[in-house]
């Protein structure tokens, strides 16, 4: 069930549990943007480089069983939960268990909470998927992030906000370095489902503006290339060795979305 959402007041604080690559962008932008940002990391040392920023910051344990944090860090009008799986397979399978801690702890104290999740929720069932699709992921992560997502929804049934990120491209995932050199790379013909950085950003700052939550939202650019065109591009863009692929297209999907264009009206600014 969606709620309508009261905008009588703008969101003026945002928390950010987890600033790696995707939250610390989203977070500097916020704060050229006069939003008043909180940021959490579980390093002692990435403590002065938030504060640098201007973001206020806050160390975070957590574990699957509690977290250990200022409770004030969870005040505030968005809470944004970025930490994506570890690959371990001990962490992996401890994932859902880590977001649900996280969760219990912002219930009642963050007005709204957006979960990052993932396109990895479909499978690739060689077909068009969008919000409205099945999911039944066929990947270790697809499942954990699934799982998550279930938590997620059970907790906050009323204004339950995840944005699907597909595959990050950005500073330092430079997709010329993915195949570089490589030969007999499967599934060439396969499309790609890509975002940029710039627009992972641009897109959770669309949903601050139009307090457009309750939703769940693929982030996907809405351009689809072969993956072997993709690549091949990119390499040749870095200056490295080119790839090569076999011209097959096997277990593929194109992650498209309804919500996006619909509630964000959000337009990509980066082709791929």
């Amino acid at each position: 069930m969606i709620q309508d959402n009261k905008k009588d007041s703008k969101v003026q604080t945002v928390s950010i549990l987890g600033c790696g690559w995707f939250g610390l962008a989203l977070a500097k932008k916020l704060v050229g943007l006069n939003y008043k940002v909180k940021g959490s990391t579980t390093s002692q040392d990435k403590l002065a480089i938030l504060q640098t920023e201007h973001i206020q910051p806050f160390l975070v344990n957590f574990t699957a069983e509690s977290i250990v944090t200022d409770a004030a860090f969870f005040v505030a009008d968005v809470l944004f939960i970025c930490i994506p799986p570890k690959r371990n397979s001990a962490e992996l399978l401890d994932y859902p268990n880590k977001i649900n801690s996280i969760l219990a702890a912002a219930k009642d104290i963050s007005k709204q909470v957006v979960l990052i999740s993932s396109t990895s929720v479909y499978a690739d069932d060689n077909k068009t998927v969008n919000e409205n699709s099945e999911t039944v992921p066929d990947t270790d992560s697809g499942k954990v992030v699934l799982a998550a997502e279930t938590l997620f929804k059970k907790l906050f049934p009323e204004n339950c906000t995840i944005i699907r990120f597909a595959g990050l491209i950005g500073p330092d995932r430079n997709p010329g370095r993915f195949f570089a050199g490589k030969i007999n790379i499967p599934n060439g013909l396969a499309p790609v489902n890509l975002i940029h950085q710039t627009d992972a950003v641009g897109l959770a700052i669309k949903l601050l503006e139009k307090q457009a939550f309750g939703r769940t939202y693929n982030a996907c650019s809405p351009k689809h290339p072969a993956k072997m065109d993709f690549y091949v591009e990119a390499t040749k863009a870095t200056g490295l060795a080119v790839p090569e692929f076999i011209e097959e297209k096997k277990n593929w999907k194109i992650v498209e979305s309804l919500n996006v264009p619909e509630f964000l009206g959000y337009e990509f600014k980066v082709g791929i």
